[in-house]
């Protein structure tokens, strides 16, 4: 149920769903893979909309070439811990909602349990192999994945649930090459900011997501593209290939 406090603060948006949609937000849980510069704008942002839970992880420091997009983290935290950092500046934000951070390479030995109940994963991670890992938790697990990724001016989201859409391996059956990832902060905050409001419309039941869409950013010339996707009968995470009939293989994984 909604406090006075609650009904005082998210005034403005109850105006839009009501209280109702609101105490969806205060009951939603939502695991964030990554503290950087896509997930300091979107945990920014569900923070302040009173999503009620947010699990956020992350294994690195901050260092001086964070701060042009990374939010979350100032010039005091060169040297903390992101998890850290972000934690301390988004109980400042909102002290009302349960913020949990774990400090963590995600990968096969813990990513089931970090995700733990969560009802939505967000990916605001810089790498394929992590960015599949997830995907593939999600399609064992049957909560929806929100995806973005950037590059320079360029970026681009994607709403994945499980079953219904294509996954990311349908839309990306083999990630490109690793690298230092040229970025200018602009664009994670747009990005990071599309990926919130594809969480808080899943979590209210409202609007259309980008399910089947991937969006794509173009700064430069300040554009929105999208391009259809669909199931691949023989993608190997969802497909039929046999392979996504493998029963979970995080089973004996360590607790976080």
């Amino acid at each position: 149920m909604l406090t006075e406090k609650d009904v005082e603060r998210y005034g403005r948006q109850i105006m839009i769903f009501g209280e109702e949609g609101q105490e969806r937000l205060k009951s939603a849980r939502v695991f964030i893979a990554g503290a950087g510069g896509l997930g300091s704008p979107i945990a920014v942002y569900l923070a302040t909309a009173g999503v009620g839970s947010i699990r956020l992880v992350d294994h690195d420091v901050v260092e001086p070439g964070n701060l042009n997009r990374q939010i979350l983290h100032w010039e005091r935290d060169v040297g903390k811990k992101k998890i850290e950092s972000a934690e301390e500046k988004l109980r400042e934000i909102n002290p009302d909602i349960d913020i949990e951070t774990f400090s963590a390479i995600i990968d096969e030995s813990n990513a089931f349990s970090l995700v733990s109940d969560a009802d939505l994963i967000v990916d605001a991670v810089d790498n394929f192999p992590t960015r599949y890992l997830l995907n593939h938790i999600a399609r064992i697990k049957g909560v929806p994945l929100v995806h973005g990724a950037v590059r320079g001016f360029d970026g681009q989201a994607t709403t994945i649930i499980p079953g219904r859409t294509a996954c990311l391996r349908c839309i990306f059956p083999r990630a490109p090459p690793q690298e230092v990832t040229p970025v200018i902060g602009i664009t994670p905050g747009i990005i990071g900011l599309i990926q919130a409001n594809e969480a808080v419309k899943y979590i209210l039941g409202n609007g259309k997501l980008l399910a089947n869409r991937l969006l794509l950013w173009d700064g430069l010339s300040t554009e929105i593209h999208e391009i259809a996707v669909e199931q691949n009968p023989c993608c190997e995470e969802c497909g039929n290939t046999g392979m996504h009939n493998i029963i979970n293989p995080f089973e004996n994984e360590v607790t976080p």
